[in-house]
């Protein structure tokens, strides 16, 4: 981890960068395999998973016997786990549902909105080096509660051709019928363009490695959405004197063991602080069984030691981080100034890692600086705001004027003529 002692504000943009792959010929890669599976369906998809996953799969679906042996795979202490996050998840989300409020905008003119769930969605969740069960959670809750019509999930199978058993056991929990043994790019390419398999959807969720988010990103030009563009996890934490070294680099490591694309942050008031943390960091990492991918990821990462708060403010609103940690005294004061985060863990004993799995917030969130512009998964992602509006006579008599007045102005005579013919100030 790199120290930068009270550094130049012209210096910070280099501080602020994430690590990057070439782009140009990862979409190269990426294209072809999408165009493929496009084109071929099930052949398609079935090569590449031998290819890159070393499975050979004859059927894609995930059977009703898979499902129960996952079920009775799975330690009880675990599933209880499961259970937990997946009610506060739950109990979360389903107050994020609005309430449709009729506005008279002026008498006679009535407006109102209405949320109507996206019909079919996909999930992608990631299986390589770290099974993500806790994002089935993630994003199979809201879309259940949202009213979805069809839910497809797409994961990666291990090299027997099966899926963690964690991953089934969280999808039935959460109502997903629709689970196919397939990962990577050619599974956003099925849930895009649909194969015999695998039926097309029209919103792509879930994180994944930079591979996967560059296919969602190219399959947006077939005119199907996605969440939001996801990259690498990252983290900062901003600790003063009241912050507790351990607790910080375990903080830090828990974003760095992610993968070694990952970056973490620190930003601290005193260079001894530092010091202390990342002395904790090296303590730290012994014993940690993912060491090797965390250490990669911690060498393209900073520790930035700034005057005040305001500048750590300032700081942080430029990095716009997907996580980001005040383990600071009187956290939530602090937190009035952050504009920009995916997620704010306020205090000492709010980890990162309570958010990633049960608290009930969602983990799937804007990395990469995009938190400047975008949410974090919620139940909104799931649905779509439809608006409507009614006019009586009356109304539209009061309205229409100006609307043909606006009209005219914009040499739109038909738009002013759909007026003035049902007010009487037009001859049809």
């Amino acid at each position: 981890m790199n120290p930068y002692i009270l550094p130049e504000r012209s210096d910070w943009p280099s501080l602020i960068r994430r690590p990057t792959m070439d782009t140009a010929s990862l979409e190269t890669v990426v294209d072809s395999i999408l165009q493929a599976v496009k084109e071929e369906g099930d052949v398609a998809v079935k090569r590449y998973t031998q290819q890159f996953d070393q499975a050979e799969i004859t059927v894609l679906a995930v059977s009703e016997s898979e499902f129960l042996a996952a079920e009775q795979a799975l330690e009880e202490d675990l599933k209880a786990a499961i259970r937990l996050a997946k009610d506060n998840i739950e109990r979360f989300h389903v107050r994020q549902h609005d309430t449709v409020e009729v506005i008279e905008t002026m008498p006679g003119v009535r407006c109102w909105r209405k949320s109507m769930p996206i019909e079919k969605v996909g999930l992608y969740i990631p299986g390589g080096t770290a099974p993500l069960f806790s994002t089935v959670l993630m994003l199979g809750v809201p879309a259940a509660l949202a009213g979805c019509n069809e839910v497809v999930l797409c994961s990666p199978p291990r090299t027997d051709g099966s899926i963690h058993p964690a991953i089934l056991y969280a999808a039935r929990l959460a109502g997903i019928r629709s689970v196919f043994k397939v990962g990577g790019v050619q599974a956003i390419g099925a849930m895009a363009f649909g194969t015999e398999s695998i039926p097309a959807v029209y919103k792509i969720f879930g994180p994944g490695n930079q591979y996967v988010t560059c296919a969602k990103q190219l399959v947006q030009r077939s005119r199907v959405s996605i969440d939001l563009p996801a990259g690498p996890s990252e983290v900062l934490v901003c600790a003063d004197h009241t912050a507790n070294p351990e607790f910080v680099a375990a903080d830090l490591l828990s974003q760095a063991e992610h993968g070694a694309d990952s970056q973490v942050v620190l930003v601290a008031f005193e260079e001894t602080f530092v010091q202390q943390v990342l002395a904790a960091i090296e303590q730290q990492l012994e014993s940690l069984p993912r060491r090797d991918i965390a250490q990669a990821a911690m060498a393209n990462s900073v520790a930035v030691v700034l005057k005040n708060r305001s500048d750590a403010t300032d700081f942080i609103n430029a990095y716009a981080p997907e996580h980001l940690i005040l383990s600071v005294e009187d956290a939530s004061a602090f937190s009035a100034g952050i504009a920009n985060a995916g997620s704010v863990f306020l205090g000492h004993y709010t980890p990162e890692s309570a958010g990633d799995y049960a608290s009930g917030t969602n983990h799937t969130l804007p990395t990469n600086g995009y938190a400047r512009t975008y949410s974090g998964v919620s139940l909104d992602s799931f649905v779509k705001k439809i608006t409507f509006q009614e006019i009586t006579r009356e109304g539209l008599e009061l309205l229409g004027p100006s609307v043909m007045c606006m009209a005219e102005a914009e040499a739109l005579v038909g738009h002013s003529r759909a007026v003035g013919i049902r007010i009487g100030n037009t001859t049809p």
